[in-house]
């Protein structure tokens, strides 16, 4: 079994912790300055958030226990970004700001949608030989 901070996985944690504190810092700015304007499309963001701190931890702690929680994070991670994604396709006017997840991660380039499956591969790579 492979460390998960190492090597490709250490820019794995680079790219979760900054999306960690990127979506953490501006969820929380728009559920403190404006939630009525999109309450909805913010708490997501926020649950996003939490989701990256999670798959970051679980990442650089490595172990078995980590393993699954990273495993765990990364899915719940991948159907909600294309949850929310069409979601915000099908009903945009429950996003009016974009978040992280929304449009499929447009606004960030689209990572949010490849890092839960770059996640899951990466887990999946350095896992224990089958």
């Amino acid at each position: 079994m492979r460390e998960l901070a190492a090597g490709p996985g250490r820019i794995l944690v680079a790219v979760y912790s900054v999306f960690a504190i990127a979506a953490t810092g501006r969820s929380l700015t728009q559920l403190l300055l404006q939630a009525d304007r999109a309450p909805l499309a913010y708490s997501l963001s926020l649950v996003a958030a939490v989701i990256y701190i999670v798959a970051t931890a679980c990442l650089v702690i490595g172990g078995p226990r980590a393993r699954r929680a990273a495993v765990a994070a990364c899915g719940i991670e991948a159907v909600g970004v294309l949850a929310v994604g069409t979601l915000s396709l099908v009903a945009p006017d429950l996003f009016p700001d974009k978040t992280v997840w929304s449009h499929y991660g447009q606004g960030y380039a689209f990572l949010p949608l490849v890092l839960p499956f770059a996640g899951l591969w990466w887990l999946h790579r350095t896992g224990p030989p089958a």
